[in-house]
């Protein structure tokens, strides 16, 4: 069988892997990337220069948002907070 030459992520996979990696547990979080751009004259040859836009991707991160969708999920869905010994709900009280 032939290796796989290219592994593809959606939004959300990537979003998911990073709250992973940043140990988020609650929060709505999204993609946040950060372009910037520069010009250069580019061809084939000297003669046939055209302007062209280079636009870099400089940053690939994190951001809180309101709601989800395609780019953003729940922390506590993906990476729930780990549960704590002594810490259960029906812990009885002293009195």
């Amino acid at each position: 069988m032939a290796e796989p030459t290219q592994i593809v992520f959606s939004y959300k996979e990537v979003v998911e892997c990073l709250v992973r990696k940043q140990d988020i547990h609650e929060g709505i979080w999204g993609l946040s990337v950060k372009f910037a751009i520069s010009a250069a004259n580019v061809g084939p040859t000297k003669e046939e220069l055209r302007p062209a836009a280079i636009i870099p991707l400089m940053e690939i991160g994190l951001q809180k948002m309101e709601e989800e969708n395609n780019l953003s999920v729940d922390a506590a869905k993906v990476n729930p907070a780990p549960i704590r010994k002594g810490s259960s709900p029906r812990a009885k009280v002293k009195g």
